[in-house]
């Protein structure tokens, strides 16, 4: 089975991602750290990204779907799980196309619904962990006292991002608003869509949308 998880930045995509990894065997795709990883890879797809990215140039659709497309012959799952991707209607229809190519289906999307104002007070208070990026939340899921990470073992830092503020994560809303709620609609129509309510708990949260895909 392979998925879409729509949503906001910080509505929890990430996290229920490593759920489903855990849980179906299935591969998270997210486009930040499939360009991270070609970035430092050395191959040509990397060395092209790398390049972009030293110029400070946006990377294309062509760029993305490259890598996705690599990701879909090379690595063994159950199913993928696209996070970050697609973020417009050009994308999806790069994405669809790209399925047709390689022989494989989209079988769900899975919008995480959000309540702005709670998930401007979410995003800043939660910290991910500097060694593998598990996300905490001083609300929802604090900081373990003894400092020790939960999914990797070790006691590592805690970071806050930056841009985790009310002012930038505002723009961030208003930019996934123009450009990604469209998609909405258009997976709608396709018959492929459900939504789940992102600001639950973690475990209710798992519980729908494990609901959506067995449905």
């Amino acid at each position: 089975m392979n998925i879409i998880l729509l949503g906001p930045p910080g509505a929890g995509k990430g996290t229920q991602a490593r759920m489903l990894e855990q849980e179906r065997g299935m591969v998270q795709l997210s486009t930040g750290d499939m360009l991270r990883e070609a970035k430092d890879s050395g191959t040509e797809m990397g060395k092209v990204v790398a390049d972009v990215m030293a110029r400070g140039a946006l990377v294309t659709d062509e760029i993305v779907i490259g890598l996705i497309k690599e990701k879909l012959e090379t690595v063994e799952a159950s199913g993928f799980i696209f996070d970050g991707f697609p973020r417009t209607l050009a994308q999806a229809d790069a994405l669809g196309e790209l399925m047709d190519e390689t022989g494989q289906t989209l079988d769900k999307v899975v919008e995480m619904r959000v309540d702005d104002a709670a998930l401007v007070a979410r995003i800043t208070a939660r910290s991910t962990c500097a060694g593998c990026g598990e996300v905490y939340n001083d609300l929802t899921k604090p900081i373990p006292a003894d400092g020790v990470c939960t999914n990797c073992g070790q006691a590592k830092e805690f970071k806050r991002r930056a841009d985790d503020n009310e002012e930038s994560l505002k723009t961030r809303l208003m930019e996934y608003y123009k450009q990604t709620s469209p998609l909405i609609g258009y997976y709608y129509a396709k018959e492929m869509l459900s939504r789940v309510d992102g600001l639950g708990a973690i475990d209710a949260v798992q519980a729908e949308i494990k609901d959506a895909l067995d449905t």
